[in-house]
């Protein structure tokens, strides 16, 4: 079966009212790390979490890629060593708008919670806040500031699906798609004005049980005291976020900088996340240039976790016009393969933040991760999505711990191409298929990957054929890795998506948690004390880890160089709708000679 025909998509990419910039790359850390040693020295001092810009994934490809600690594994570390570190007083938070999904907000809240419980202050500033911000800020600060000219965006959660079958229509752009299961509607879009039954059904209740778990865990977290009607109302003032008690002060962010120092009685800063403050004191430069580039410690041979990212759409290998980066069938082998030699690796975390892809890359990347499984156990932990192609990976693993608010599920496939014979003679060029077989048919058969002709109906049925095969093959790679009888996988199939709540509830999830959680149950498995390091497997230091030394005159040139070379390179498409990107990235696969989309062969915002 030629890989191109066939696709593992999730028919909708919920991007969950903020996203931050999605990256790749891993982060390196644990132990003793350099960048822990700001946590350590003269007693008292304030720690800076700045999640204003963004907490992504991974740290971005190529030649200057975002420097690794400002990763999210590296907010997840620096929140549970200022919780643990004695010497941490207090935490000052930077929160912004569209800086994190509701997966990693749900995440970081519940961390920040934890330092609360353990008596140390935290206080939040932001200019704005969007239904996750708020989420942030209502669930782990004491204190929420918010700029006087500022707002509370907090106004509810909404999917929007954008269809554009008549404008290929009247672009004479014919859509061949085929699939399995009801609920596969990523295909929609290029069939359909609008959503089918099933479509609307499963966007509706996985939507609301989005809904449920933001609204409850913020009147758990502020008892009462913000209405469940006021986090949808909005947008607020100033004046009337203060009023409802959604934010506590109106005030500069230097103001609330100084109120942290007050609550935690000490004046002195030390940053833990992010890019706007230095340390107050510390190493010497050398040093310093290797924390403000996230080059921590390695694990030096000692028994530790390997933490892989796996972000992106799932393909053979990069490449492409349209190519953004994601995981590769090749790469994450070579990774893998090289975690399965390494005696010090005592068990593997996957964070996977992926809608699916190519079902044949999903496939071969299933059996290196079973095979790795069977030297040392494995957790997979979800981000904002692990769906279709992305639960393919999961469901390899020894336990799936997600967020209730994570995409899950999407098990069904999807096949197809656009055909663009119509087009091309509306300006007079014109194909003709000449076939070695005098068969009938045979045209057809000879040219099925061909965007420059239809399929006939045995060529269909042929597809069909092929993708249900396909299916059924992944509702065993389901059943054998969920140890569930598959007929029971079948009932949570049909291509329908779910909260990661919902994957609980259905046995398609272990626990329910962040990326903190996940460390935690892969030190249980592994045998390993809290104390064993974390190392991000996939890449070695970048120029940049090693040019980037602060936030001055010359660290931002470099960055804002940097910014125009990425911008320069990028699809206008992707530059002028970031929104769109996972949908434009996922066309890829079309400009390669395959015929089925990677991935997001839709744009679903929600916000």
């Amino acid at each position: 079966m030629r890989r191109a025909a066939l696709a593992l998509v999730l028919g909708a990419a919920l991007s969950l009212s903020c996203e931050g910039r999605p990256r790749s790359g891993p982060y390196g850390g644990g132990g003793k790390s350099a960048a822990a040693s700001l946590f350590s020295g003269a007693t008292g001092k304030l720690v800076e979490i700045d999640i204003s810009r963004g907490a992504p994934e991974s740290a971005e490809g190529g030649f200057f890629p975002l420097p690794a600690s400002r990763t999210f594994v590296g907010l997840v570390r620096a929140l549970e060593r200022a919780r643990d570190d004695q010497d941490t007083k207090g935490v000052f938070v930077r929160l912004g708008e569209r800086a994190v999904g509701f997966a990693r907000a749900q995440e970081i809240g519940t961390l920040l919670a934890g330092i609360r419980q353990k008596g140390k202050p935290v206080v939040c500033h932001a200019h704005g806040l969007d239904n996750a911000g708020a989420w942030v800020a209502l669930t782990g600060c004491d204190r929420i500031w918010l700029s006087p000219a500022g707002e509370v965006a907090s106004v509810g959660i909404a999917g929007q699906v954008v269809y554009f079958k008549s404008a290929l229509d009247k672009l004479k752009i014919g859509a061949d798609f085929l699939h399995v299961g009801k609920f596969k509607s990523a295909s929609e879009p290029m069939t359909r004005d609008g959503p089918s039954d099933e479509a609307r059904l499963a966007l509706t209740e996985t939507l609301a049980s989005i809904r449920k778990s933001w609204l409850d865990g913020v009147e758990a977290a502020k008892k009462g005291r913000a209405p469940r009607a006021d986090m949808e109302n909005g947008p607020w003032s100033p004046r009337e976020a203060k009023e409802r008690g959604l934010v506590d002060e109106l005030g500069y962010e230097a103001q609330a900088l100084d109120d942290a120092k007050k609550r935690a009685a000490t004046e002195r800063v030390a940053t833990g996340f992010g890019a706007k403050s230095q340390p107050a004191e510390g190493p010497d430069i050398g040093e310093l240039i290797r924390i403000l580039a996230g080059a921590d410690e390695s694990a030096g041979g000692r028994p530790h976790i390997a933490l892989v990212p796996a972000e992106g759409a799932i393909s053979m290998a990069p490449g492409g016009l349209l190519d953004s980066g994601g995981i590769t069938a090749k790469a994450l082998t070579k990774t893998l393969r090289k975690l399965a030699k390494d005696d010090s690796v005592k068990v593997v975390v996957l964070r996977i933040d992926s809608p699916g892809g190519s079902a044949l890359a999903s496939d071969l990347l299933w059996f290196e991760l079973r095979e790795l499984q069977k030297k040392k156990p494995i957790v997979a932990s979800v981000g904002e999505m692990a769906a279709s192609g992305g639960y393919y990976l999961a469901c390899a693993a020894d336990r799936i711990v997600a967020e209730p608010t994570s995409i899950v599920g999407s098990i069904g496939v999807l096949g197809g191409k656009l055909v663009l014979n119509d087009a091309l003679a509306e300006y007079g060029v014109n194909t003709v298929t000449f076939p070695a077989s005098p068969e009938p048919g045979a045209a057809s058969r000879a040219a099925y990957l061909s965007a420059l002709s239809k399929w006939d109906d045995p060529t269909k049925a042929r597809v069909q054929k092929q993708m249900d095969e396909v299916y059924q093959l992944f509702l065993e790679r389901v059943a054998e890795g969920r140890k569930l009888p598959i007929e029971q996988v079948r009932e949570s199939a049909e291509g329908r998506i779910w909260s990661g709540q919902q994957g609980f509830d259905r046995k398609l999830v272990d626990d329910l948690g962040g990326l903190s959680r996940a460390l935690q149950i892969a030190r249980e498995l592994g045998k390993l004390d809290e104390r064993a390091p974390v190392e991000v497997a996939g890449r070695d230091e970048s120029l940049l880890e090693v040019l980037l030394v602060g936030e001055g005159a010359e660290a931002k040139a470099v960055e804002e160089a940097t910014r125009r070379v990425i911008a320069a390179r990028a699809p206008l498409g992707l530059a002028v709708a970031p929104d769109l990107r996972p949908f434009v990235s996922g066309l890829a696969p079309l400009m390669n000679d395959e015929t089925a989309l990677a991935t997001l062969p839709f744009a679903l915002v929600v916000r």
